[in-house]
């Protein structure tokens, strides 16, 4: 059983569905066996490797990009290697054994329900004061929260969720439906290392700016298209068309958060922005709690699409596969 090609496209599209329908039943799995909290323990450990300590000589820009590319690399192939003997290790067992097993696999590497639990618990966190909105949305982004007010506590928790609808989904589906198991997981490693490495200067008292830098391109790589299909899902499930959208994405200095984000601002009518470093739709309102209500409904309804799309691409080209089999060979 093969779960790109499959026998016939019905085997990767049951286990797209899987991993889907597990997440909704059963969210994340305990940490202990969480495969993104394995990644970001080496992450964590290559880390204190590849990056200088805020105080201490930084040395050259192009050892630390270097360093952090080789660690990248390292990490990136024991990935690869394991969800490929995994996707290996199901290929002799029955489809109906292993598109629940390969589903299980799958699972991890998207997280839809805790994303959606997530912001919805700053919501409700605002609902009792600002301070527990605050707690709550730290949970959720990296940014500094603690001067932000209630309009900017639910600005950046509707921004995070857009966001990460791309990331935490859309993404390692689309890689999934390209390369596997492995496509999947090759992907979330990147997105973690990009969460992790991708910062310009100082964080948690290390240096990343040169470190990080390989870790972050890469991310921006893997996630271009499905940052912009992502866009496209949260259009489709609005039912119009965003005219501007490109000059308003462009605002973010990520190449790709900036599409997710500004399509849902528009279609909200809500302003969205991190104060001193961009804003988008300024025109718009204020969000307010029904907006996070249909942010909320918009991204579950793009989820479903996804996955649609994603089962239209196995067919189709399980379907072109087939017809250039049938193809006569010339003489």
């Amino acid at each position: 059983m093969d779960l790109v090609t499959g026998d016939g496209a019905w085997v990767p599209i049951l286990v797209l569905w899987c991993a889907l329908s597990i997440d909704r039943l059963l969210g994340e799995p305990p940490a202990r066996l969480h495969p993104v909290v394995w990644m970001g323990r080496y992450l964590s450990w290559a880390g204190r490797r590849i990056a200088p300590a805020d105080h201490a000589p930084h040395g050259g820009p192009a050892t630390r990009f270097l360093a952090g590319a080789l660690a990248w690399a390292a990490g990136a192939c024991i990935v690869l290697w394991v969800a490929w003997a995994g996707q290996r290790l199901l290929e002799p067992l029955t489809p109906w054994i292993a598109v629940p097993l390969a589903g299980t696999l799958l699972k991890p590497m998207l997280a839809w329900r805790m994303l959606a639990s997530e912001v919805q618990a700053v919501e409700q966190g605002l609902a009792v004061s600002l301070d527990v909105g605050r707690e709550r949305l730290g949970r959720l982004v990296s940014r500094d929260v603690s001067g932000l007010d209630e309009h900017g506590v639910r600005e950046s928790a509707i921004e995070s969720l857009a966001e990460n609808l791309s990331d935490s989904v859309v993404a390692p589906l689309f890689w999934f439906v390209l390369a596997g198991l492995p496509g999947a997981a090759l992907y979330r490693f990147a997105n973690t290392a990009d969460a992790m490495w991708g910062y310009r200067g100082a964080r948690g008292g290390r240096n990343w700016e040169w470190a990080g830098k390989f870790a972050a391109r890469a991310d921006d790589v893997l996630s271009w298209v499905p940052a912009r299909v992502t866009a496209l899902l949260l259009a489709l499930a609005d039912r119009r068309w965003i005219i501007g959208l490109h000059s308003q994405a462009r605002r973010t200095p990520s190449p790709n958060g900036g599409w997710p984000m500004a399509a849902m601002a528009m279609l909200l009518g809500v302003r969205l922005g991190k104060p001193g470093v961009y804003l988008l739709n300024e025109s718009g309102r204020l969000p307010a709690k029904a907006d996070t209500t249909r942010a909320l409904r918009l991204a579950g309804v793009a989820v479903v699409l996804s996955a649609l799309a994603g089962s239209l691409a196995l067919w189709a080209s399980d379907a072109t596969t087939d017809a250039a089999m049938t193809l006569p060979m010339p003489r």
